[in-house]
């Protein structure tokens, strides 16, 4: 025991010495100071794991945390494959969002990119990742880096990456990229100056703000009024001048949470999906009335809907707001392909379908969806929606939000709302109701666990309805690459689907349910909600046992 613990020390004491950050390095001086093994262990037990989300973690001091030496090696690496793919020379764009250590891992980035030969550019300011996103193809980079932990935890941080087509890496780069971070043996081997690199100006969001003009109809309604937050992110500046360049009501804000801050100090979890983190913005349509709420997660790539709802507010699934999007587009006679993860809503197949437009389904992330060929409009249930993929080739919450406010000022003028259009789909294609089931560990052991277990003792029903299919996506099928997931199809009085996997970015098992209840007449749409409800809640139940959960 003695002589791991001297090991541990020894890898501890290496590490500090080359730690480049005064606090990350206090930090690790204080517990080698107070011989805090076990702490010591976890933040050294293999190092922060590179894939196809980059890297993501809480910020600390070790190769387990988030922190300038762990980026360091992250861009040495990016910068070593981006050489061999023949880009020296090549320019790579940085962005980064308002997390605590956002502006250093990202002044870190660019100079490293320097230090290889490659041309780098940093983005003005703390901005949404799709103005990111934008810039890469806009300025003709060879591949782009965000720093965000999108609606992570306040102590996390991540460090996402784009090659040149805009998209977000998938495999083989980000097994590539990981071997070229591994072949670094010290830090003191990557060049850092101290200057090279190039600040960028306004000049790019506003060619990003520009671009938004695409996403519109030429002399559409406007008139909807909203409630926005930022939910102390990046998205207010942007948002608030996207709506004012088109014409829209200025959206009231939230102000407790309007201003970027780390310590997201209002709510538990920065996401508009979990519990509580709407109620500011519900109270404050509670004193205005406004006609919509809307939501951005931290760094502004997601975007979130609620409408009215017997008095209150309800805040609209994100399979609600993907079949919302596009109806809306194929009424404005959008052509191309309708495409989106295998945990979203089947509803999206049934009206690319009856538009008679491609459809496409990927694996789950945009990395994946926004790769499909003759992509015209993508979505995922995580309230991910890619409106305009020729301008962003990713999730955008401000072109989001703006075909929502123009769908809602449409149908204001009309005298219907949001909620009157899924009235409509479900009785043109069924009532499509999803739900999740979504298990937070501190053990990554339990959703192993699960897995195996529904692996080993399948389940042959759930709620009442016959597993007809099974596919355990690990293995892959005839259109998707191999994944760890379990799908299950259901029939029995209604037809259901069930999809279970581990969550990409975070410590949960996420499971993804959709029943579909048909309805005859407007009448029977109340009565199916509350039946489809009931359906969910009984898969949920038996599933969690199925799991040993």
């Amino acid at each position: 025991m003695q002589e791991k613990d001297d090991d541990l020390l020894t890898r501890a004491r290496a590490w500090l010495a080359e730690d480049p950050d005064p606090e990350t390095a206090a930090e690790l001086t204080a517990l080698i100071d107070a011989g805090d093994t076990a702490e010591l262990a976890d933040r050294f037990s293999g190092t922060l794991q590179f894939g196809t989300a980059g890297l993501r973690g809480e910020i600390g001091a070790g190769p387990m945390r988030m922190n300038r030496s762990v980026v360091i090696r992250a861009a040495a690496g990016l910068a070593a494959y981006l050489k061999a793919q023949g880009h020296d020379g090549g320019l790579v764009v940085v962005g980064y969002d308002a997390r605590y250590k956002s502006a250093d891992f990202a002044r870190d980035t660019a100079a490293v990119m320097t230090g290889a030969g490659l041309r780098a550019a940093v983005l003005p300011r703390p901005l949404p990742t799709p103005v990111l996103a934008y810039a890469i193809r806009h300025l003709g980079a060879v591949a782009g880096v965000e720093v965000t932990a999108s609606h992570n935890p306040p102590r996390d941080n991540g460090y996402k990456v784009y090659l040149g087509d805009g998209s977000q890496i998938v495999s083989p780069a980000d097994a590539q990229i990981a071997a070229e971070i591994d072949a670094i043996a010290s830090l003191a081997d990557v060049p850092r100056p101290s200057e090279g690199w190039l600040q960028l100006d306004e000049e790019v969001l506003e060619a990003y703000l520009a671009r938004t003009d695409a996403v519109l109809t030429p002399a559409s309604p406007r008139g909807v009024r909203t409630v926005y937050t930022a939910m102390h992110g990046v998205g207010k500046d942007v948002v608030m001048a996207a709506f004012a360049r088109h014409g829209f009501p200025e959206p009231v804000l939230v102000a407790e949470q309007a201003e970027p801050d780390p310590a997201f100090p209002t709510v538990a979890f920065p996401n508009p999906e979990e519990p509580g983190a709407m109620d500011l913005a519900f109270a404050k349509a509670a004193e205005v009335q406004p006609d919509i709420v809307i939501a951005n997660d931290p760094d502004a790539d997601r975007c979130a809907v609620a409408v009215p709802d017997d008095g209150g507010w309800r805040m609209l699934r994100g399979d609600e707001v993907g079949a919302l999007l596009a109806a809306h587009l194929v009424h404005k006679g959008a052509q191309g392909v309708f495409a989106e993860s295998i945990v979203s809503s089947s509803l999206l197949g049934r009206i690319a379908e009856a538009a008679h437009l491609g459809y496409g389904e990927t694996l789950t992330g945009f990395k994946w969806i926004s790769r499909v060929e003759g992509l015209r409009y993508g979505y995922e249930e995580a309230l991910g929606y890619c409106v305009d993929p020729e301008g962003v080739r990713d999730k955008d919450g401000i072109t989001a939000a703006l075909l929502v406010a123009e769908l809602a000022s449409e149908l204001k003028e009309q005298g219907r709302t949001l909620t009157d259009l899924l009235d409509d789909l479900a009785m043109a294609h069924g009532l499509h109701h999803t739900d999740q089931l979504s298990v937070r560990v501190s053990d990554l052991s339990v959703i192993a666990n699960a897995m195996a277990q529904l692996r080993a003792q399948p389940p042959t029903a759930l709620a009442g309805l016959r597993v007809v299919s099974a596919e355990d996506l690990s293995q892959g099928t005839a259109k998707l690459p191999p994944t760890d997931g379990l799908r299950y199809y259901l029939e029995g009085d209604y037809k259901a689907r069930v999809i279970c996997r581990p969550s990409g970015t975070e410590p949960k098992l996420k499971c993804y349910l959709e029943v579909v209840v048909p309805v005859a007449d407007p009448a029977d749409l109340t009565p199916a909600r509350t039946r489809g409800q009931e359906v969910l809640d009984t898969l949920k139940k038996d599933l969690a046992a199925a799991m040993g959960l």
